[in-house]
């Protein structure tokens, strides 16, 4: 079982995605901002998650990612295992291949490797953002775009008293005079 840096990122994007999904597609960019991680690095991971199912994605504006179709139903161990690939104990046939003895640990690791996986199982998506959320955090509301949106300027009422050209000056002032 190997848990990488990927990994990592790759639950703590899905909780922030559980978090925040509700109000619209979360795009990958507040997500690398948030995380300190690099875009280019974040697209890689939620490609291999979006092939797994575990998100979708939503294009063009106010675009982004939500969870996948099993939404509460993914677990820690199905995003592991879309983002480290085969996440099987060793087998003693890759120590045989590579030349080297028997491992004589191997029905342990293998033990180890399945109860791992089986606590992984039981821990779910949504538990571990619902645990974020009794712990005090707090989505910040996005803010409404303006984009598009012309507001009229409010008509004036006012009739300004001095002229606004040179002709209308001209015209203005014998009568002041």
């Amino acid at each position: 079982m190997r848990l990488s840096t990927r990994g990592r990122f790759a639950i703590n994007a899905m909780i922030d995605l559980a978090l925040r999904q509700r109000h619209c597609p979360v795009p990958l960019s507040e997500l690398a901002l948030r995380h300190g991680i690099s875009l280019s690095y974040l697209e890689q991971v939620f490609a291999k998650l979006r092939q797994h199912g575990l998100v979708e994605s939503t294009r063009g504006p106010g675009g982004g990612y939500t969870l996948g179709f099993r939404g509460d139903g993914i677990s820690v161990a199905d995003i592991v295992t879309a983002i480290e690939g085969n996440t099987s104990a060793p087998q003693e046939e890759e120590a045989l291949a590579a030349g080297g003895p028997t491992d004589m640990t191997q029905a342990l690791w293998e033990q180890l490797h399945t109860a791992l996986m089986a606590h992984m199982q039981t821990i779910s998506l949504r538990s571990l953002a619902l645990e974020q959320r009794a712990k005090g955090f707090a989505v910040q509301e996005p803010k409404a775009s303006k984009k598009g949106i012309l507001k009229k300027p409010a008509a004036s009422l006012e009739h300004p008293s001095a002229p606004n050209s040179v002709f209308a000056l001209g015209q203005w002032l014998p009568g002041r005079v």
